[in-house]
């Protein structure tokens, strides 16, 4: 095979149309060579490429005769002496961090270890095994697709609805998705899937991580696996468990996918793990980063620099000090946008990479170079805002431009909505967009990602029917996952047939998903929640691929009233301006009618007191929200035209009446939604609202 020189630019394996680019970074290395195989279950390479050619530590080569569909990986030299960082170790196939595409998953065997498996000396130990059957070899792709006119849907942020979703979870059971399509790309862009959707008024879906993963060992040894797949390996390529096919074709379903969500006016956001990589601490396999440059990649101990700081509970944290893991990152987010055509990112325990050393730094250069970067600058970015090391927890601090996963919001809701003591003034900061936590910056509402629940945790249908986690089948004793759920099992713990206990449940999560519906910022729904999914208890079902995790459609009555519930709470939302605010509301009265654009008032009718918001004991409250207080504009510039209405809240035990408030205007008060039974009667000055109920009242003038 003929190698001419080539380029230090772009990294990775680049066709051109007439050969293939070989780019690959090591600072530390003494020398790098190329394998190509004919198959992937080839143990031996075909050709064995020494990379002569080294320009600001990139190590490269151009060979005109290599084709799309190429198989490869790498073999890098250097010193194996672990107390200095240092963990070359040539015996072992390393897979490129630039690869667009890998052929599969990781076969585990001691020989994946560059140290050996039981000697005492552990890692200080040197391992002369080849890896290489073991180890997934890297897809040259042809990056050639039709694109036609497809163009980012680009919804405003007041504007969108995310639905977190697990692309094969979604689909392996859908009855309208083709059989030989569950479980893919191509299945979840099905027209049985993007019609569900569009009915709960969703603009994003939010895909949990895509990126290629490895399934840890342990979990491999019980059976089970990383189903999340938040242990990605691969920052370039789709993970291959979710195409049809192989040898690349992961690529062109991934973008087909992405073309006909945006057909459908919906935007994808990739959930993206960016903090650490599949290759654990210190006794962790070699499989990519740690064989081709451990010092540059990672983040080590400098007083012990065997070992590795982690600030994500995995055992590794990505080094964003050096720059080119900096670039590592950079380039992916950017190839995603530009080549894959994504609309935005989910950052996977952000606040590991603001750090500089050990402190959490918001104006990090993490943050300065995402700013100045004129392509994912424009892209949708959502922190979750803490990670597992000290100070990590940073709701509410991440820089303008950013949203978060508003961990507050969670737990006020569910705490309110179990009936816990003072929860009333926390709750209303939550309803209203948390202006306590972004309103002192120059940021909005949309800096808040609403949600109750998400992949981590309980799902809805389990938060109202377990006061306790059930994670044994994880095979850790149920030592794993957390005890803060803040739920109610609301009389038995797990399944029932009693019909009122029933009744309840479906009542509280009536109660979630309107206040979710109804509250400022940016809702997140959780796929499957509205369809009543259950993981049977278990709040940390990471490792399990089976119908504990996968999506039932297969509703009853109690099912699909439930589903029509959620899409027409949504519903409202889309076509009522005042539910989802650019701006703050002000809380001070309308030039145009003198009446507040945001009051809340005590069941007595009256506004909130300051002892009011301090009472323990309060349960019941009403969010009052003028038709005039709306801040949405046309084209034109004209402000959009909104719905006055009254949202009511109970979470208390017993019913509640309330003192309807008194409008300036001819008119009467409308019952739109009540998540428990509604008694009918015509609405005057008083309404009765439920034990644990909510209700949302319009009103409507006359005349």
């Amino acid at each position: 095979m003929r190698v001419w020189p080539g380029s230090p630019w772009p990294l990775g394996a680049t066709w051109d149309g007439e050969g293939v680019n070989f780019a690959i970074f090591s600072q530390h290395a003494t020398a790098v060579e190329l394998c190509l195989f004919a198959a992937a279950e080839d143990a031996e390479a075909a050709h064995t490429i020494p990379l002569a050619e080294r320009m600001d530590h990139v190590w490269h080569a151009y060979l005109p005769d290599a084709r799309p569909g190429q198989l490869y990986g790498y073999r890098v030299h250097g010193p194996y002496n672990p107390q200095l960082g240092q963990r070359f170790n040539a015996n072992k196939l390393l897979i490129d961090p630039y690869a667009r595409a890998l052929t599969g998953s990781v076969q585990w065997s001691d020989a994946l270890f560059g140290y050996i498996v039981g000697d005492p000396r552990a890692d200080l130990s040197f391992d002369e095994r080849d890896s290489a059957p073991g180890v997934p070899r890297a897809v040259v792709i042809d990056q050639t697709f039709p694109w036609g006119d497809d163009k980012p849907p680009r919804v405003p942020w007041h504007r969108t609805v995310i639905y977190e979703c697990h692309v094969r979870g979604m689909t392996m059971l859908h009855p309208d998705v083709p059989e030989h399509l569950r479980g893919t790309y191509l299945g979840l862009a099905s027209d049985a899937i993007v019609d569900h959707l569009r009915a709960l008024q969703v603009t994003a879906i939010q895909l949990m991580p895509v990126h290629h993963m490895v399934a840890e060992r342990r979990l491999v040894d019980l059976g089970l696996t990383n189903y999340w797949g938040y242990n990605s390996i691969g920052f370039f390529a789709p993970d291959a468990r979710f195409a049809s096919g192989d040898r690349g074709r992961q690529v062109g379903e991934f973008k087909s996918m992405v073309k006909r969500f945006h057909r459908a006016g919906i935007e994808v956001i990739l959930d993206v793990v960016y903090n650490h990589t599949a290759e654990g601490g210190h006794l962790g396999p070699t499989l990519a980063f740690r064989g081709i440059d451990n010092e540059a990649y990672y983040r080590l101990d400098a007083r012990q620099p065997r070992y590795y700081i982690d600030f994500t509970g995995t055992g590794n944290s990505l080094n964003v000090l050096h720059p080119r893991s900096l670039q590592l990152i950079m380039d992916s987010l950017r190839y995603w946008v530009l080549e894959m055509h994504v609309d935005g990112f989910r950052f996977d325990l952000a606040s590991a990479l603001a750090r500089e050393l050990y402190q959490v730094n918001r104006l990090g250069r993490f943050f300065d170079i995402i700013k100045q970067d004129p392509i994912i600058s424009q892209a949708k970015l959502i922190a979750e805002p803490w990670d597992l090391g000290e100070g990590g927890y940073q709701v509410g601090n991440f820089p303008v431009g950013w949203a978060e996963w508003n961990g507050k919001y969670r737990d006020t809701v569910r705490r309110y909505w179990r009936g816990d003591n003072s929860q009333i003034a926390d709750f209303a900061y939550r309803l209203s967009g948390s202006s306590d936590l972004y309103g002192d910056d120059e940021r909005s509402p949309h800096s808040s990602i609403n949600y109750v629940t998400c992949h981590d945790g309980f799902t809805l249908r389990d938060l109202v029917s377990y006061d306790r986690k059930h994670n044994e089948a994880n095979g850790e004793n149920n030592r794993d996952g957390t005890n803060a759920n803040w739920s109610s099992n609301w009389g038995v713990e797990g399944s029932t047939a009693d019909s009122s206990i029933l009744d309840l449940r479906e009542r509280m999560m009536r109660n979630f998903m309107a206040t979710l519906a109804f509250s400022q910022g940016v809702p997140m729904i959780s796929h499957g929640d509205e369809l009543g999914r259950t993981q049977q208890g278990n709040n940390n079902a990471y490792c399990h691929d089976s119908e504990l995790t996968w999506m039932h459609w297969d509703l009853d009555a109690r099912g699909r009233r439930f589903l029509h519930f959620v899409q027409r709470v949504f519903a409202m939302r889309a076509a009522n301006p005042v539910l989802r605010r650019r701006t703050f509301f002000q809380g001070h009265p309308i030039a145009e009618t003198g009446i507040k654009d945001l009051a809340w008032l005590h069941p007595d009718g009256r506004e909130l007191s300051q002892d009011d918001w301090y009472d323990a004991r309060l349960r019941a409250i009403g969010m009052l929200i003028h038709g005039q207080a709306t801040d949405e504009r046309d084209e034109r510039g004209r402000l959009a035209t909104g719905e006055t209405v009254l949202f009511l809240l109970n979470s208390g035990g017993r019913s509640k009446r309330f003192n309807l408030p008194l409008i300036a205007e001819a008119g009467r008060w409308t019952e739109v939604v009540n998540t428990a039974p509604s008694s009918g009667r015509a609405l005057r000055e008083v309404i009765t609202i439920a034990a644990h109920a909510a209700i949302l009242l319009r009103f409507e003038r006359q005349g």
